[in-house]
């Protein structure tokens, strides 16, 4: 087995020898700091630096930590900041550099650039921008694939994206924010991560990348939202999730995004939120493709108590839940269009939802008409309807294309048949279940007769 040599590494396998610096350390930082108010940095480097070796070689990592400190330091009290970004790189990329003093490098570096841990130090006549964006680029190469500095990189990363924006140029600030891949970080809390993929989520709307941004929201675990700390991420999520979904003309989405919205309480807290946000589901509901899924959230909306509050919004619900023709536009037509959320996104989209409207109260009289008519005629129907013949074709049309109800449209006739003819098989089919139940009935009658005469 070989010796632990003088240079005090180890061989074989042993551990490396340690030497304790303290005495000497103290006094050569002494000196460096008296040197440095003296004006002389130069020469304090170059005693920090003879030391930082000594220190390193030696295994001394309390001290290496406060050598490297030190350096850093004093090129800030001498207000150098292009010597403190050399020394920073320099120390950081020594051969066999320890971790802990890589750490002790960065996190003594990031409050001259930083501030709440991500937020750039304001620009000022002692802070020019472009030394304080030199040291944050500086941080970041140092901290990159370095996982016991993730945390930093992250927190790095976040501030040169928010400097990039500030000088205007958002797709390069997404550009940058989307390298890190924050949730797969074990460093950072599970609040850090969340608000970290938020700000990933705006930039990229911002950018207009809704790909992007659909990916990203992937990543925000909606269970982790319903965490009672968590509420105010919650409203934000939805609040992008709005943006993206009135971009694809997703109404049903976008009914749900401020659904959740309204069942924050920190939002029930308050009057003009929460009403804003209930006003945006229904109307939103009410431009949604007839579904299932559609008529059960309308009924629990329905359900809900501060519904008595918005009148306009109640009898809207209510007018589509009924099994009757709606007449357009309806009494509250200019109240439930003129919802601040309704009018976001350009006229183009305005427009789009308006015609939309119409075209829901259509369809919901098509249905109507097809579940008390088997047959009728179609130029009746459209009077009913209050449209042209050509345009209630059209949408009969439509939904029959979309599955959401059955027509046959017989055009030299005139005549439109709503009731789906039946093959013989399917009849007989009806006729035997309906006589199994009959024969059920029967049986049970029976049964309780003779148990009431029993019991006489």
């Amino acid at each position: 087995m070989s010796n632990i040599g003088s240079s005090g590494r180890a061989s074989g396998g042993q551990l490396e020898e340690k030497i304790d610096l303290t005495p000497e350390t103290d006094a050569k930082l002494a000196l460096c700091a008296q040197l440095t108010r003296q004006g002389q940095l130069k020469e304090a480097l170059g005693v920090l630096t003879g030391l930082e070796k000594k220190c390193r070689t030696g295994n001394d990592m309390s001290n290496l930590v406060r050598v490297c400190e030190a350096s850093i330091r004093h090129c800030k009290e001498a207000g150098d900041d292009e010597m403190l970004v050399t020394t920073l790189q320099t120390l950081a990329t020594r051969r066999s550099q320890k971790q802990s003093a890589i750490k002790a490098l960065v996190t003594t570096a990031m409050p001259y650039c930083v501030v709440d841990q991500f937020t750039p130090l304001p620009v000022t006549g002692d802070i020019p921008k472009k030394s304080r964006d030199k040291l944050v680029e500086a941080l970041r190469e140092i901290s990159d694939g370095k996982i016991f500095l993730e945390a930093e990189r992250a927190r790095l990363t976040r501030c040169m994206s928010m400097i990039l924006e500030q000088d205007g140029d958002v797709s390069t600030a997404a550009d940058v924010l989307q390298e890190v891949h924050v949730e797969t970080y074990g460093s950072l809390s599970k609040r850090e991560k969340v608000e970290f993929i938020l700000e990933q989520m705006r930039l990229t709307l911002a950018k207009k990348d809704y790909v992007r941004s659909t990916i990203v929201a992937g990543k925000v675990s909606r269970k982790h939202l319903q965490e009672d700390n968590m509420e105010e991420y919650k409203v934000k999520f939805f609040t992008l999730m709005a943006e993206l979904h009135r971009h694809e003309k997703d109404a049903f989405s976008l009914a749900k995004d401020y659904h959740a919205i309204y069942s924050t309480s920190i939002i029930l807290k308050d009057d003009a939120k929460w009403k804003d946000a209930l006003q945006s589901t229904v109307v939103y509901l009410a431009l949604s493709p007839y579904s299932s899924e559609q008529q059960d959230m309308m009924n629990r909306v329905r359900e809900d108590s501060n519904m008595e509050k918005l009148p306009s919004f109640f009898s809207t619900i209510k007018l589509f839940l009924k099994k009757e023709i709606i007449s357009y536009p309806m009494a509250t037509q200019v109240e439930i269009e003129g919802i601040p959320a309704l009018l976001e996104g350009g006229q183009d989209l305005v427009q789009f939802w308006h015609e939309s409207f119409h075209r829901r109260i259509i369809q919901h009289n098509v249905r109507m008409a097809s579940l008390y008519y088997r047959r009728i005629h179609g130029a009746r129907l459209a009077q009913l309807l209050g449209l042209e013949p050509e345009r209630l074709e059209k949408e009969i049309s439509s939904m029959v294309s979309e599955g959401t109800v059955y027509a046959k449209i017989d055009r030299p006739k005139d005549i439109i048949r709503f009731f789906e003819p039946k093959s013989p098989e399917s009849v007989l089919s009806e006729w035997a279940s309906d006589i199994d139940k009959l024969l059920h009935m029967v049986e049970t009658t029976t049964h309780l007769i003779s148990k009431e005469n029993m019991t006489k």
